[in-house]
């Protein structure tokens, strides 16, 4: 008999009318033949409650027994209820959690453990769109999108799944299908395919757009180091402590300096780590040999997605010539071969975000 995983976030199992509707989606499930593995997270509102300390909060996943649950579809005919977001420590017996968004992880895991058909999330919208339909109300939701592309949509500031779940799907080929709780099971017509947006493997997507979606970050901090002497081991210098601190580094923009001696390094950290980067790289000064350190909070960063971008050229230019046109300064630029993020002042993110979504032709 064909298996099938439900994953229920905390919204849809808040209250009991809520609860009441997900065993109805259960049943419907069940009625069409499936053996159902449904995991649930915490209700709504506990999740920073059941964090625990540092050791013990970003667990990884190390084995499901996937044959005891076949073994007991078989054998109990019963629907099997996981508690999302926690697991055990094998060796000391203790619960321990995954951290957040650790029941998405957890439900592409048993996906994979039990040889599922699919991995339904259900979750508060009714799939993956363009981009965030509050900054752009023309983006539409995307039937489907390869594990690729939710990955960079999910690391570059997408907030419907998170990325260690997309990785695992990858790995293993689990397919992923986002699907809203709240649309009423009764609803569902059985025949067609249900509203949501399927992540899977790039072969099955019959027809690629050269660009899947826009996603945007406004947690991003700028740090600027100026007038360092331009030699090797000045990098390593500089980024290994901050390695060291645990403290991501993205969008990295060398220039020389005006004497052609000394040169300037620019990049990215999480808004979050901007005061201990800061801390971190004053404490390496005398080793750096660095002059000033400058710092922004108030930039953003806007990344544009795709697998076509593999095979159309001048995309990127394409989009620097329209944000020129819209008076938008590019501070800094990454690229790679599915995707490039621009940093940009904090202010501008909407009408950046806007103008690239029509400039791709993803309004709808």
């Amino acid at each position: 008999m064909a298996r099938l995983v439900m994953k229920f976030g905390g919204t849809s199992v808040a209250d009991l009318d809520r609860i009441r509707n997900v065993a109805r989606h259960v049943k419907r499930e069940v009625d069409a033949g499936y053996d159902v593995a449904v995991v649930v997270s915490a209700m709504a509102g506990a999740t920073n409650e059941l964090i625990t300390d540092n050791a013990h909060a970003s667990a990884r996943i190390l084995e499901i027994n996937g044959a005891e649950l076949i073994r007991r579809f078989r054998e109990m005919k019963q629907v099997a209820v996981i508690a999302g977001f926690q697991g055990m420590h094998k060796e000391t017996g203790r619960v321990t959690t995954l951290g957040r968004g650790g029941s998405d992880t957890s439900a592409v895991a048993v996906a994979a453990a039990i040889g599922a058909e699919r991995c339904d999330i259900y979750t508060d919208v009714d799939g993956v769109y363009t981009t965030d339909p509050r900054v752009v109300p023309k983006a539409h939701r995307l039937d489907n999108i390869a594990y690729e592309e939710m990955l960079e949509l999910a690391s570059l500031g997408a907030k419907v799944m998170q990325v260690r779940s997309v990785e695992l799907g990858m790995l293993h080929n689990v397919r992923i299908f986002v699907r809203s709780s709240f649309e009423k099971p009764e609803d569902i017509d059985s025949s067609k395919t249900p509203s949501g947006t399927l992540i899977c493997d790039e072969s099955e997507i019959m027809e690629q757009q050269t660009v899947t979606g826009i996603a945007f970050s406004k947690d991003e901090a700028q740090i600027s180091i100026r007038r360092v002497q331009d030699k090797p081991g000045v990098a390593a210098a500089i980024f290994g402590p901050l390695a060291d601190a645990n403290i991501n580094v993205d969008m990295i923009v060398q220039n020389v300096s005006a004497d052609g001696a000394t040169t300037d390094l620019t990049f990215t950290v999480p808004s979050a780590d901007y005061e201990r980067a800061r801390v971190t790289l004053d404490k390496a000064k005398s080793k750096i040999g660095y002059e000033r350190l400058d710092g922004a909070t108030d930039v953003a960063k806007v990344s544009v997605i795709g697998i076509g971008m593999r095979s159309h050229a001048g995309v990127a230019a394409s989009a620097f010539k329209a944000l020129s046109e819209q008076k938008i300064n590019i501070l800094a630029i990454t690229t790679s071969e599915i995707k490039f993020s621009v940093l940009i002042a904090a202010t501008q993110t909407d009408l950046a975000v806007r103008t690239l979504h029509t400039l791709y032709g993803l309004d709808k």
